[in-house]
C-alpha cells in the first residue's frame, strides 16, 4: 500500500523511517508512542533488549533505574555493554548505547536501586506511561506493585533465567477501542436493512438486466435478493448448514452464462456464494460488548470517568433509542467484483448511515459531558467516530495485583492446584520461579549462583518450594528435575532467550501506550528448550 503524499520533506523522512509500524498502529498510534515515557528497572540483558525494541520504533523517552555496576557476567549476556565499561554504572552506559540507535528518542538514567527510590521518593513512578521491571527482589516487587496498582499505571514484570522466560502483566483497568481482531465481522445489515439501504436494494431488478450488467452487480445485492426470496418462502433466516446449502443452490440457479462464451461465469455470483456463511447472520450485539455496556462504570458515570466509559454510555443510549437495539453502523464494505458506479453508490449509502449514527452518538456524548460538568472539548468528535467504527470489538482488560500473589490470605491458589495436576503444564515454572524468589529473599543470591554451592542450594531450593506448596495447599512436586535444572542455571541469562522475551515485552508495552490490540492476560511463560509457552490468569 503506497504511503500518502508528504506535505513536507520532514514528514516524508519520518514516514519513510517508520513506514512498517505505521501500518500496524497508524499515525495516532505513533503519536502516542512519541509522547510516552517508559521506565525500565535494571539494565540487564533482558532490560536492554526490551528498550532496544522500544527505541527503534521511536518511543518518546525512557528512564533506566539501576544502581548496579557492570560486571564480567553482564558483558557476556548484554550486547549494549562493552568490556572496557566494567565497573561503570550499568544504567549510564546502557542509556548512552541505546540512544545511539535512534536520534528521535531521549533517555535518562537513575544510578540508584529501585528500593531506595520507593523509600525516598515514592512519587517518582507517578508520571510514567508504563513501568517495566526485570530481576526484582520479592520485597521490591511487592512495594512497586502496590504503588502502581493504586495509580493504575501498567506494570510488566519479567525474568529470563536459563531457558525459561516469564512475563507478568499488571493493570487495574485498561480499555481498548482498536483491538484489530484477526477476523473482523462484516456489518452489512442484510436481514434488517436501514431505510436508505432497503430503498436502494428494492429498486434493483436482477431479472431485467443485460448479461453485462448482471455480472457487475455487487454481490451484496445478490445476497439480499435471494435472502429476501428465502425469507418469503421460509419466514426466517437460514440457520443450519442444510439451509445455507439450499440458499447457495438458489443463488447458483440465478447465475447466467455468456451466450458467446459458455465458460465465462459470473464472478460476482461466485463471491456471493462464498459470502453466504460470513455475511448472512442475524444482527446482534456481541456478548463482550453487552457486558461492557451493562458495566457499572458505563451506567453510573462520574466526573472522573474516562473518555472510553463516557462514549460507551453514549453508545448504550444510542442502542436504546436511535439504534433500535443495534450498535452504530460500521460503514465499511469489503471489496467486490462490481461496476464502479454501483459499488460507489453502495459505499455512499453505508457511509452516510454510519456518519448519521456516529453523529447521534456524538450529540449524546456532548450531553453527557455537560451533565458531568466536563468541558465539551475533553472528548473529540474523531474519537467518538472511531469508537463507533470499532464498537463491535471494544475490550476492557481488568487484571489483578501482583502483590496479592505474595499474600497467602488473598491469593487464590486454585489455578496453581488445577494446573499442577497436569505434569506437562507450564505452571511448574511459575512455582519454581516463586521458589527462586523465596530463595533469593532468604539467601541474597540465586540458587546455584556459586559453583561450589550447587548441591547445597538444591536442598535449600527444595525447602523453599516445600514451604510454598504447603502454604498453597498443594502436594509435593512430581519430580525434582526442575529444581536441579534451575540450580544449574545459577540465575544466569541466555541472550537468545532474553532477546525473544524482550521483543514480546516491548510489544505488550506498545499495546498499553497506543491503546491498540489486546494485552496478554496476564501471565506468560516460555520454555526455550521445547519452544512451548503458556498463559495463566491469577
Amino acid at each position: 500500500m503506497a504511503s500518502p503524499a508528504p506535505k513536507s520533506p520532514e514528514l516524508s523522512e519520518k514516514t519513510r523511517k517508520y513506514d512498517r509500524q505505521l501500518r500496524l498502529w497508524c499515525d495516532h498510534g505513533q503519536a502516542c508512542l512519541e509522547t510516552a515515557h517508559i521506565c525500565v528497572i535494571n539494565a540487564t540483558g533482558l532490560g536492554t533488549e526490551i528498550l532496544k525494541s522500544l527505541v527503534l520504533p521511536g518511543i518518546g523517552a525512557f528512564t533506566i533505574v539501576d544502581g548496579k555496576k557492570i560486571t564480567d557476567e553482564d558483558i557476556g549476556v548484554n550486547f549494549f555493554l562493552e568490556a572496557d565499561s566494567i565497573g561503570k554504572s550499568r544504567a549510564q552506559v546502557a542509556t548512552q548505547m541505546l540512544l545511539e540507535m535512534n536520534l528521535d528518542v531521549t533517555g535518562d538514567y537513575i544510578d540508584e536501586e529501585p528500593e531506595q527510590i520507593l523509600s525516598n521518593s515514592p512519587d517518582f513512578f507517578n508520571t510514567f506511561t508504563v513501568v517495566v521491571a526485570t530481576s526484582l527482589t520479592e520485597k521490591t516487587l511487592i512495594l512497586l506493585s502496590r504503588r502502581l496498582w493504586d495509580l493504575n499505571i501498567p506494570l510488566i514484570v519479567c525474568r529470563s533465567i536459563g531457558f525459561i522466560a516469564y512475563m507478568r502483566v499488571q493493570v487495574k483497568e485498561h480499555t481498548v477501542v482498536e483491538t484489530h481482531p484477526d477476523n473482523e465481522t462484516l456489518d452489512l445489515r442484510l436481514d434488517k436493512p436501514f431505510d436508505s439501504l432497503k430503498k436502494h436494494l428494492d429498486s434493483i431488478n436482477l431479472d431485467d438486466m443485460s448479461f453485462k450488467d448482471h455480472c457487475h452487480v455487487p454481490y451484496l445485492i445478490i445476497l439480499y435478493k435471494f435472502l429476501e426470496e428465502w425469507i418469503h418462502n421460509y419466514g426466517a433466516l437460514p440457520k443450519t448448514y442444510s439451509d445455507k446449502q439450499q440458499l447457495k443452490r438458489m443463488i447458483q440457479g440465478g447465475m447466467r452464462r455468456d451466450e458467446h462464451d459458455l465458460s465465462n461465469s459470473e464472478e460476482n455470483f461466485e463471491e456471493a456464494l462464498k459470502a453466504v456463511n460470513t455475511s448472512i447472520r442475524p444482527i446482534s450485539i456481541p456478548d463482550n460488548v453487552i457486558n461492557i455496556l451493562n458495566d457499572d462504570c458505563c451506567i453510573n458515570l462520574t466526573a472522573k470517568s474516562s473518555s472510553f466509559w463516557i462514549i460507551a454510555k453514549a453508545v448504550r443510549d444510542f442502542v436504546d433509542n436511535e439504534g433500535g437495539g443495534f450498535l452504530p453502523l460500521k460503514g465499511a464494505l469489503p471489496d467486490m467484483t462490481a461496476d464502479t458506479e454501483k459499488y460507489v453508490m453502495l459505499q455512499q449509502i453505508y457511509h452516510k448511515q454510519a456518519s448519521a449514527d456516529a453523529e447521534a452518538v456524538w450529540r449524546r456524548t456532548l450531553q453527557l459531558l455537560r451533565q458531568l460538568g466536563r468541558p465539551s472539548d475533553s472528548i473529540l468528535e474523531k474519537d467518538v467516530k472511531m469508537f463507533c467504527r470499532h464498537a463491535t470489538d471494544i475490550h476492557v482488560e481488568r487484571g489483578s495485583c501482583i502483590a496479592d500473589e505474595y499474600d497467602p490470605k488473598i491469593f487464590d491458589t486454585n489455578t496453581i492446584v488445577q494446573n499442577l495436576e497436569n505434569p506437562e503444564s507450564m505452571m511448574i515454572y511459575y512455582v519454581i520461579l516463586r521458589g527462586v524468589d523465596k530463595f533469593q529473599a532468604e539467601y541474597n543470591s540465586y540458587p546455584g549462583e556459586f559453583d561450589d554451592q550447587v548441591e547445597p542450594d538444591i536442598v535449600k531450593l527444595k525447602t523453599c518450594l516445600t514451604k510454598l506448596l504447603n502454604e498453597w495447599g498443594c502436594g509435593p512436586l512430581a519430580k525434582d528435575d526442575y529444581v536441579h535444572e534451575f540450580c544449574r542455571f545459577g540465575g544466569a541469562e541466555l541472550h537468545s532467550v532474553s532477546a525473544f522475551l524482550g521483543g514480546l515485552v516491548a510489544q505488550e508495552t506498545i499495546k498499553f501506550i497506543t491503546n491498540q490490540y489486546k494485552p496478554i492476560h496476564n501471565t506468560f511463560i516460555y520454555d526455550a528448550v521445547t519452544s512451548n509457552s503458556g498463559t495463566f490468569f491469577f
